[in-house]
This record gives structure tokens, C-alpha cells and sequence, in this order.
């Protein structure tokens, strides 16, 4: 009975593995099969469409810890009132349908949206812009990057920031020198997946930012367009590739972060 039961666990494991990971295998072994990779990845439309999403991705984690590294150190220490309210809106962004998260930006900030004519008065346009897909990358990805911020800043060792007040030390060098370096590892699990997060957003660019060649079109969008090509199949099978390439780094990094600390 003992192993009729270890069997039969073995067998659901195996299988649920093989239906997870055989897509995977197969695009990109198919991507390298055909070769199609590295010719693709020569290709001006493909490079413009990766340089975009890095830059963009890089710019929307420098806001995201500019705003979410101090949200999420208030969570974590202070309860206030409506903090509840403040945590759920954090989260939303996580369970939100990513086409729902673009709708909502575009009501805000778009040319007729809530206050987007006064943008426009200001000069500032965001819609459709390059400038929105780095809004609409920090929208869905900053709550990834709070949430492990918050709970790094939970788990430090308070009687150390202590010790350092005691001897004089101000509250900015405390966070500076003692509880930043203490949950160094989950900031930067958070900056990880955050990152993966934003160069994978697609829905909400796309309804924010459009699929603009050059402008907004970046390598999710690119797989996207070519893949509605007529002959473009290669190309949206070596981009998307390079996007689970990319993916399986980051759970690599992210699980090497579980066992040591990022600085010594």
C-alpha cells in the first residue's frame, strides 16, 4: 500500500512537471533548432525592441526603488491608520488582469482621462509614449518589490539598529549602514523579480503605451506583432526565447538568494 501511494505520487509529480516544462523545451529548442536565434537576434527591428525593454525595465526599477524602498520600510515598522488600505492597493497591481491595470492607466493618465488634461497644460504627455510603458512596467511590477522589501525589513534585527542609536548614530545612518545591509538579500530577490517582472509586462503596455515600432514596441509587443506576421514566426520564436532565457536567470538568481546573503 506504502508503494502504490509513493508510486502514485511519483507518477502526478512527473507529469505535472512534464506539463510545465515541455512548452518551455519545445520553443526554445525549436528557436534553436531552426537557428533562428542568433540570425534573429542580428535583426535591427529585434535589437531595437531589447534595447527598448532594458532601458525601459532599468528605468522603471530606479523609480520603483526611488518610491517603494521608503512604503515599504513604513509598512513593515509603523501600523498606522488605513494601513490595510495602503497594503491592499499595493497588491492589487499582482491580481489585476494586466489589460485591466492599462485600462485603469489610461483613464488616468491618458489624454481624456482623470488628469491627463492637466498633464497636457503642463506639457507632460504620458499616453503612448515611451514614457508610459516605463509607468506601465513600474505599475505592475513595484508591488513585487515592496512586498519582499517589506518583509526583509520585518525580519532584521532590531536590538542592532538599536545598538547603533545608542551610540549616536542618526536614523538615516541606522537605515543607511545597519538595516539595509541586514535585508540586503530580500531587496534584492525583490529588485530581481521586479525587473523580471516590468521586461515581461505586455497587457498593460499595449493598452497604455501602444505597439509603437521604435517608440513603445518592446520584445513581448515585438512577439506579439511578428507572430500575427506573415513570415514572422522566427522572429517571435527567437524573441520569446530570449525572454525565457531571461526568466530562468532570474529564478536562478533569486533561489541563489535564499541561501546567502548579497554582501558579504
Amino acid at each position: 500500500m506504502r508503494l502504490a501511494r509513493a508510486s502514485g505520487l511519483w507518477l502526478v509529480a512527473g507529469v505535472t512537471t512534464t506539463v510545465l516544462a515541455l512548452p518551455i523545451v519545445v520553443l526554445v529548442g525549436r528557436a534553436a533548432i531552426e537557428g533562428s536565434l542568433g540570425l534573429t537576434l542580428t535583426s535591427r527591428l529585434v535589437i531595437d525592441a531589447l534595447l527598448l525593454s532594458l532601458v525601459t525595465s532599468g528605468a522603471s526599477l530606479v523609480v520603483t526603488v526611488c518610491i517603494g524602498t521608503p512604503l515599504a520600510y513604513l509598512l513593515a515598522r509603523r501600523r498606522f491608520r488605513g494601513s490595510w488600505l495602503v497594503e491592499g492597493f499595493v497588491d492589487l497591481p499582482i491580481v489585476l488582469p494586466p489589460s485591466v491595470a492599462g485600462l485603469a492607466l489610461l483613464f488616468a493618465f491618458g489624454r481624456r482621462g482623470a488628469i491627463g488634461p492637466v498633464l497636457e497644460a503642463a506639457g507632460l504627455q504620458i499616453s503612448f509614449t515611451t514614457l508610459a510603458v516605463v509607468v506601465a512596467q513600474t505599475f505592475v511590477s513595484a508591488p513585487f518589490f515592496i512586498r519582499a522589501a517589506r518583509a526583509g525589513f520585518q525580519e532584521t534585527n532590531r536590538d542592532l539598529e538599536d545598538a547603533a542609536r545608542a551610540d549616536g548614530a542618526s536614523e538615516w545612518a541606522v537605515f543607511r549602514s545597519v538595516t539595509v545591509p541586514l535585508a540586503n538579500a530580500a531587496l534584492a530577490a525583490g529588485l530581481i523579480l521586479a525587473w523580471a517582472r516590468a521586461l515581461g509586462e505586455f497587457g498593460a503596455t499595449i493598452m497604455f503605451a501602444g505597439n509603437i515600432e521604435g517608440r513603445t514596441q518592446t520584445l513581448p509587443l515585438l512577439v506579439y506583432s511578428e507572430f500575427q506576421s506573415v513570415d514572422g514566426l522566427p522572429r517571435s520564436t527567437a524573441a520569446a526565447a530570449v525572454l525565457v532565457l531571461a526568466a530562468l536567470a532570474v529564478l536562478v538568481a533569486v533561489r541563489a538568494l535564499r541561501w546567502r546573503p548579497l554582501f558579504a
